[in-house]
């Protein structure tokens, strides 16, 4: 619907002639004609039929185009960037809904190499880009992202925006992935010594790469604690891929290595993407958690049913004595009075194999993670 003049003109005499033809109908780019939205729902609830119409967009419009709620009529799928799994690279010898029913993980030895998982984290999960060479793969996230901050971002809202400051956000979101960094932080990050940002500017922009898919923020858990800490608000900072961060920055495969502390950063923001995929499929949420106390949490998945589970992320097996021992305070602190024990409490690395602790605290590799 973005370049279909045909589509353009029936939008203005007709638009309900949009939607006649077989069933489904698959729209793509109704973003660009959101009013779209409200006819379809009018159609459904006329022919009291369910599988009618797929609409597909890079983004989402405004809320206020949204007339009318969609309940009962649409059902919404976020196409996310292809797994590790999906891709090939893990062994899919752990499911995580296994781990989410108690199940026992078990795995052989995966192969790992530094620079090879710097290599997926830096091709990321573009499905373009399934038998890509990093080299090329990173030209083809730096021209996406620069296209973000020339167009995307002032087409998503109809708003101009400046190409500058939007780069530097990003440079910015970049540097902070996987960090709780404040919108004053980013706002003076953007700006610099030389250029005044304010804070409703960052918030602005952060909304519009929320809508084109190219940011999402992983929110705080929200549950009952036993102790007088309270509970920190503040999302945590991730594109939807982490290969966008080492793009953005103009990071190889080789720079990456050079420096673990920051790899370390995106290798969270890869796990916690492909655990956003693996608890889709069944309905789960993901989140963080962080307290005034400094107890932290990478990953909760929250189940509709009321299971959830804690993940820690750690690069290396042989940092998981402390993980282990973070997760089994952590779980002290929950209100089980409230809410239901954690079905799983769960450390993913780099590299090793899956097992159980002694402990009950699971082991697994990242490599090796499926659905």
């Amino acid at each position: 619907m973005d370049v279909d003049e045909d589509i353009r003109l029936r939008m203005d005499v007709d638009p309900d002639s949009v939607l006649l033809g077989d069933s489904p109908r698959l729209i793509d780019e109704w973003q660009a004609f959101p009013q779209i939205w409200n006819r379809i729902r009018h159609e459904v609830d006329n022919r009291k039929q369910k599988g009618l119409y797929i609409l597909t967009g890079s983004a989402n419009p405004e809320e206020r185009d949204r007339l009318h709620s969609g309940a009962g009529r649409f059902s919404i799928m976020r196409m996310r960037p292809m797994s590790l799994y999906e891709k090939g690279w893990s062994s899919g010898e752990v499911r995580l809904e296994g781990l989410m029913h108690g199940l026992v993980p078990k795995s052989e030895t995966v192969p790992f190499n530094l620079l090879k998982m710097a290599e997926y984290i830096a091709i990321g999960g573009w499905p373009a880009l399934l038998d890509a060479e990093v080299g090329d793969a990173q030209a083809f996230v730096r021209d996406y992202a620069d296209l973000i901050a020339e167009v995307d971002l002032s087409r998503v809202s109809n708003k101009k925006r400046d190409p500058l400051k939007v780069k530097r956000l990003m440079q910015s979101l970049s540097r902070n992935t996987a960090t709780m960094a404040s919108v004053s932080l980013l706002s003076r990050d953007t700006g610099g010594s030389e250029v005044s940002v304010t804070d409703e500017t960052i918030a602005d922009y952060l909304e519009a790469l929320e809508r084109l898919m190219a940011y999402e923020p992983l929110p705080a858990w929200s549950t009952h604690i036993r102790s007088s800490a309270t509970l920190r608000k503040a999302p945590k900072r991730h594109f939807t891929d982490p290969s966008l961060a080492a793009g953005i920055l103009g990071l190889t495969a080789g720079k990456l290595t050079g420096d673990l502390k920051f790899f370390g950063f995106l290798f969270e923001s890869l796990v916690i993407r492909d655990l956003r995929i693996y608890a889709d499929t069944h309905g789960g949420q993901v989140y963080h958690y962080h307290d005034s106390a400094n107890q932290e949490v990478d990953a909760i998945i929250e189940y509709p049913d009321g299971r959830w589970g804690a993940f820690e992320v750690k690069l290396g097996i042989e940092d998981q004595d402390a993980a282990a021992a973070s997760l089994l305070a952590f779980a002290k602190k929950i209100d089980t009075e409230k809410t239901l024990p954690p079905a799983a409490l769960t450390v993913v690395t780099g590299n090793g194999f899956a097992f159980r602790r002694k402990d009950g605290v699971n082991v697994v590799p990242i490599l090796a993670l499926t659905a």
